[in-house]
């Protein structure tokens, strides 16, 4: 496939090989168009040649960040903006710019209590497309026209894949906590009349009952069952303190927990609440995982998702690692950069392209169960929407979830068994 512009910019070449040959699979090439190849002219004029025309917007070949007119429009029942005149009614490289670099999170924007950007400001939940890639399905439109308007080029081809992802904030929900930690928690189960809980944590204590977050073997097979190559992220805050409530990463139980996973399966680092704001507490914690697991660091997901653009995603590059999977919202499920392919991530500050590969999730069970107050059977039917949708891209899913929704404690019933339905009803099929 060939592309012609009239200007090209580091933003043109970016989204236009993320856009043709990560979500299409095409091949873009540099040389003259062999008869009958596919042509876009990304150009004012329309050519004199056989081509699909896209008039350009100006974002591509600007440079710094601003306050962007966005007057939304429909392209075959698809919101759309950037609206100019083509074969497609919007500047679609544009468009897809916007959403994946995430420009309007570099623009003055809410923060939600946690500190962090708020879906409530986002352009995908105000016009209603945050539970659709919207960007994919832009660009499976434009393959249409592809194959219509050249019926000779031979269309790219990508694979539906399944990523499921787990963070363990919590290895265990009685054991390995510590003397005081456990003593105050069985003062509380007294204080509030908890005796069930009471009963359970003494049980489990005496190794009388398997602890009910201990459902690591039963998550590997799982895996075996369906040959899912699954991403763990272990926090390793040293001080129990805030949000960080993690075993101590001292702990040798906890130790040998994450060297058999990293054995296994590809785990990273969970960067703790505290390490946001220290870049000291950030390196320790590097250096944990390395001296537990015998390898340096290569993904990393942000405990409770607090990370903000450019300067959290710098410190990660800073410290090599290679894959980021915090690209989602931790108030509301969706696509917080409206596609579900992993794109590497452009510094839009520093406009230019970095080799941090992003993987974007759209489902997390904590966002189902706290955020949207979701039954089992809800988020049964809010796992299988994502599903659906991503598969019809041809994307890549990834969800989360977290051992403690999985576990057989009370709080969580059905929970669990979602998840194995949800894998034996609609993952098995795509096999």
């Amino acid at each position: 496939m060939i592309i012609i512009t009239d200007n090209k910019s580091s933003r043109f070449e970016y989204i236009s090989h993320f856009l043709l040959e990560d979500v299409l699979g095409f091949v873009l090439q540099d040389q003259s168009p062999m008869p009958g190849e596919a042509i876009i002219a990304y150009t004012v004029d329309k050519p004199s040649f056989p081509a699909i025309h896209i008039v350009p917007y100006g974002l591509l070949t600007e440079t710094g960040i601003r306050e962007q007119q966005l007057l939304m429009d429909r392209w075959e029942e698809m919101p759309c903006f950037f609206n100019t005149e083509g074969d497609i009614p919007f500047d679609i490289f544009s468009a897809a710019f916007f959403l994946v670099s995430r420009y309007e999170e570099y623009l003055d924007h809410e923060k939600d209590a946690y500190g962090r950007y708020s879906h409530r400001g986002s352009l995908a939940f105000l016009e209603g497309f945050l539970d659709l890639p919207i960007v994919e399905l832009w660009a499976q439109k434009l393959r249409e026209m592809i194959r219509w308007t050249f019926p000779n080029e031979k269309l790219g081809f990508r694979k539906f894949r399944y990523l499921p992802t787990y963070d363990i904030d919590h290895a265990w929900c009685y054991l390995r906590k510590g003397l005081l930690r456990t003593v105050g928690q069985l003062v509380m189960d007294i204080a509030t009349a908890n005796f069930k809980r009471f009963q359970q944590r003494f049980r489990v204590l005496r190794g009388l009952e398997k602890d009910p977050y201990d459902i690591y073997e039963w998550l590997d097979a799982l895996h075996l069952k369906y040959g899912l190559k699954p991403y763990y992220f272990f926090p390793l805050a040293k001080k129990v303190q805030g949000y960080d409530r993690n075993i101590s990463p001292y702990d040798k139980k906890l130790r040998d927990l994450m060297a058999y996973h990293a054995s296994g399966y590809r785990t990273g680092v969970h960067p703790s609440w505290q390490s946001g704001d220290n870049i000291k507490v950030l390196r320790e914690e590097f250096v944990l995982f390395s001296t537990i697991t015998g390898s340096e660091p290569e993904y990393s997901r942000f405990h409770f998702l607090r990370f903000n653009l450019p300067e959290d995603y710098r410190k990660l590059l800073d410290h090599g690692i290679t894959e980021e999977h915090s690209m989602g919202y931790g108030t509301i499920n969706g696509f917080r950069a409206s596609v579900s392919t992993p794109f590497k991530w452009y510094d839009l500050a520093a406009e230019k392209l970095t080799n941090l590969l992003v993987y974007p999730y759209c489902w997390m069970d904590a966002n189902s169960y706290y955020e949207q107050n979701y039954k089992p059977s809800q988020a049964y039917d809010e796992l299988k929407h994502y599903h659906d949708v991503v598969k019809k891209v041809r994307g890549t899913l990834v969800t989360i979830s977290h051992n403690n929704f999985l576990s057989t404690e009370s709080n969580f019933a059905g929970w669990k068994e979602v998840y194995e339905i949800f894998l034996n009803d609609v993952v098995y099929w795509d096999l």
